[in-house]
């Protein structure tokens, strides 16, 4: 009889303890998303390192993200000029692996950044793709 009522008591101890550390660390409303929540249409001229297209799921929106050296920049992927960087980027990829060339490079002019930081002054930035 003893044992089961410390065993009752060691449960209950257990289910708060666990209760407590779960609602302590369950989601923030304030979470900070790292994602591109607005688009530029602005051209991306500095060196591409790397290329990744971020699909709509607010606060996010659709956005080809091109990845420089100093920054990652949100871009909208309805633009010809990156529809044009993207097929550029990959087909020096593929050529880079049977050649070992570098990417194509580019400049960076005025852009959005992933994160919301931005350096804009292209007022007809797209916030929903």
């Amino acid at each position: 009889m003893e044992t089961r009522r410390i065993l009752m008591r060691s449960l209950a101890v257990v289910v708060v303890i666990t209760s407590v550390i779960w609602t302590t660390t369950a989601a923030d409303p304030q979470v900070v998303y790292s994602c591109c929540t607005k688009v530029s249409k602005a051209e991306v001229t500095d060196p591409i390192l790397n290329i990744r297209l971020q699909r709509e799921s607010l606060p996010c929106v659709k956005a080809v993200i091109f990845e420089t050296k100093q920054v990652e920049f949100c871009c909208d992927p309805r633009q010809r000029w990156v529809k044009e960087k993207v097929k550029q980027f990959f087909r020096a990829q593929r050529n880079e692996t049977l050649t070992s060339t570098p990417p194509p490079t580019s400049s960076i002019s005025d852009q959005t950044h992933v994160g919301g930081a931005t350096q804009t002054t292209d007022s007809s930035s797209v916030t929903n793709v």
